[in-house]
């Protein structure tokens, strides 16, 4: 008799199993916080995912394990999207949403199903534990600094690292997920206050808060300033102006407009710093269930500035304004907004979470030590499996300059 069974995710009984294996991995684990179950499934949704149909198409498999005696201990998603999966050395794909007992015998059910779905479609590679799209979501195993997570953010038992390196996987890329206190006495170098002054000194350089009443516009900046900034990044796909504005609609319900920055030079947009309040801390007894009296909920608890976290999405200033002090004006626009709640008594957040960046991007890594004054607070890995185990293993490219 076969000590698991592992079946596809295919009718609606089969996606609620899928999402009580987590609820059953992380029982009684206060750090863990259930992600509302539809932000997942519009992943594995051709309708809400569009690397199912751009770019030579993709496709999608979800596994759930079960023991002998019928109990749930486990789950993995495999994934690719053709012209991504080319863009890599050896023809790449991703598994990921993974979670499992302490078992390297189940794992390897798991993972082996991802490889060889994989393989049968051309792949030689798979990254993992990743999600199948941004990277900003549900990507990297954690491996250091078990507190409870960034929404979007993977979260995982301590043992799984070790899982994936016993299967084989290598360390692909290290993700450093930065923690600032937002005290006082915590402040930039004093050269990057003067660079930030004579930005502010001069008009042809502009800084504003997001405007709700310009979405679109603000979509349309963003995109430029993406593409500009990050579609040079191994692995990182261009944004196109529909994903820009889909992606602002749908953070729009809890951006605070007082924590977006976008940055100009005669009108241009050169750079931006995206924070979000982390909905993580007002969504705990949701289950995962967005339903009509949890949005209520949601709705009430946002109004009543609940938050006291905030989530650093993404910073970026395009490659000719970079070292102009652009990245020193955000930070202090943002140093000034904490001090005046500070004067007032009205201080709401009261810590920065930056995640995450790449070891491959050490000039990031420079301006969240040295100019935001955050430290390192978690990490994550990107693991990368190589089907063709002869061959030698690379580490990812570090950014260029």
């Amino acid at each position: 008799m076969k000590k698991f069974l592992l079946s596809v995710v295919e009718t609606k009984e089969d996606i609620k199993k899928f999402h009580e294996v987590a609820k059953t991995i992380y029982k009684g684990d206060k750090n863990w916080v259930c992600p509302l179950f539809d932000d997942i499934e519009h992943t594995f949704s051709p309708t809400h995912n569009e690397l199912f149909v751009v770019d030579g198409g993709g496709e999608a498999i979800r596994w759930v394990l079960s023991d002998q005696n019928g109990k749930l201990v486990g789950r993995i998603a495999a994934f690719y999207n053709r012209k991504k999966a080319l863009a890599e050395m050896q023809p790449t794909g991703g598994c990921g949403f993974f979670e499992c007992i302490n078992s390297f015998e189940g794992a390897t059910v798991l993972f082996d199903a991802a490889r060889d779905w994989l393989l049968e479609r051309g792949m030689e590679a798979m990254d993992g534990s990743i999600n199948f799209g941004d990277r900003m979501q549900w990507w990297g195993v954690l491996v250091d600094g078990f507190t409870m997570p960034l929404y979007a953010m993977n979260y995982n038992k301590p043992y799984y690292a070790a899982l994936f390196e016993a299967y084989g996987f290598g360390n692909y890329f290290n993700q450093i997920t930065y923690l600032r206190e937002l005290k006082p006495q915590i402040q930039m170098p004093e050269a990057l206050y003067n660079k930030a002054q004579r930005l502010f000194a001069n008009p042809e350089y502009s800084f504003k808060t997001f405007d709700k009443k310009q979405t679109l516009k603000m979509a349309e900046d963003f995109c430029s300033i993406y593409n500009k900034a990050w579609a040079k990044f191994e692995g990182v796909k261009p944004l196109t102006l529909n994903q820009a504005q889909k992606m602002i609609l749908t953070m729009k319900p809890i951006i605070d407009s007082d924590v977006l920055y976008m940055s100009y030079y005669k009108d241009e947009p050169i750079g931006f710093f995206v924070m979000i309040p982390d909905i993580n801390q007002i969504i705990r007894d949701f289950g995962g269930k967005f339903t009509f009296f949890n949005k209520l909920r949601f709705l009430c608890r946002l109004k009543c500035k609940r938050i006291n976290r905030l989530a650093g999405l993404i910073f970026g200033v395009v490659p000719e304004f970079q070292s102009h002090g652009v990245e020193a004006a955000m930070i202090r626009m943002f140093e000034i907004y904490t001090q005046q709640k500070r004067t007032v008594k009205k201080v709401q957040y009261r810590t920065l979470e930056m995640g995450w960046v790449g070891d491959f991007n050490p000039v990031m890594m420079r301006m969240c030590e040295s100019y935001v004054r955050a430290v390192r607070y978690k990490r994550n890995i990107t693991f990368r499996y190589l089907f063709d185990r002869s061959k030698e293993f690379t580490r990812a490219p570090r950014r260029r300059k």
